[in-house]
């Protein structure tokens, strides 16, 4: 069976059952294992006595160890449900579905929608602390409009658009190497004296993996919000990341709305680039972001699907 049609599937079950909160009670969601293992190589490895020389390649070792785990397991799942036999297509399907976020995304940037909506301004700043990395605390509606949005377009990517792209190369074992690298990146891939040298690998290494990816989640959210690509050309190099800006900058045109700009991280503010030049966002603005996502969601389903036909022939 193609692999393209066995991204579909995931795509599809993820989008209507996502992770299951019964069931990360009692198991934890892999990335949870990913991110547990990095944090131990972390603190273990990323200590004082090492040179920022030795911390950078120690770095590299902990990325190439956690990544080549997650290949193996990703291998021995294929190997093992013999994927031309249903059974084991559903068994790849099931395992696809942990390295995608579609459902789960949508119901954090509702959750904040939904108090927005409510007039209740200190549990949309809660929800969408849930979401970020910034300080919520002070955000006004506008702030949290914004945050929500941010998150929205840059998630698109890192747990939809990418993982999806790597299911579809490289099957079970690409899916979970770009998560871990994704993970690794989100943990340690800062520019903080602390994480600097020993991050510097997971931080490139999430460069690279989502260099085309970022480039057609922008597009996507483009041609899903009828507008926008002069804002997306014009802004998304913006961004300190080769990829960031692509997405977020692209439903700032969708939308006709300001997003980013300087904001607060842990008590310190943080200059950030502007994507595009119209008003401050408003609750609206997150109804229809949701929207937008969710078309741009179906058509990278239809891209997949024109894969899996393309590959019959």
């Amino acid at each position: 069976m193609c692999e393209a049609w066995l991204v579909l599937a995931s795509l599809a079950l993820e989008a209507v059952i996502g992770y299951p909160a019964a069931l990360h009670a009692r198991v934890p969601h892999p990335v949870v294992w990913a991110g547990r293992s990095i944090d131990a190589l972390e603190r273990a490895w990323n200590v004082p006595k090492y040179s920022p020389g030795a911390r950078r390649v120690l770095g590299g070792m902990a990325i190439l160890l956690v990544t080549g785990v997650a290949i193996a397991v990703g291998s021995v799942l294929e190997h093992f449900s013999g994927r031309g036999v249903w059974g084991g297509a559903i068994v790849v399907v099931i395992a696809g579905t942990t390295g995608l976020a579609q459902h789960s995304l949508y119901t954090h940037v509702n959750d904040v929608l939904t108090a927005l909506r409510a007039g209740d301004l200190p549990a949309a700043r809660e929800r969408v602390g849930m979401i970020v990395g910034r300080d919520t605390q002070r955000l006004d509606e506008a702030g949290v409009s914004a945050a929500a949005l941010e998150s929205l377009a840059e998630s698109f990517n890192d747990g939809i658009v990418a993982p999806a792209c790597w299911f579809v190369v490289g099957g079970l074992p690409g899916l979970f190497a770009y998560k871990v690298l994704n993970t690794a990146d989100s943990l340690i891939g800062h520019k903080e004296e602390r994480w600097r040298a020993f991050g510097w690998a997971a931080a490139r290494a999430d460069d690279l993996a989502n260099l085309l990816p970022a480039r057609l989640a922008g597009l996507l959210l483009v041609i899903a919000g009828r507008g926008g690509l002069s804002v997306l050309f014009r802004d998304a190099a913006k961004h300190a990341s080769p990829n960031a800006g692509w997405p977020e900058a692209a439903m700032a045109g969708a939308l006709g709305t300001r997003l980013g700009g300087p904001t607060m991280y842990d008590g310190v503010l943080h200059e950030r680039p502007v994507f595009g030049s119209g008003r401050e966002p408003a609750v609206d603005d997150v109804v229809r972001g949701l929207r937008i996502y969710v078309v741009a969601c179906g058509l990278l389903w239809l891209i997949v699907a024109a894969v899996g036909l393309s590959c019959q022939r």
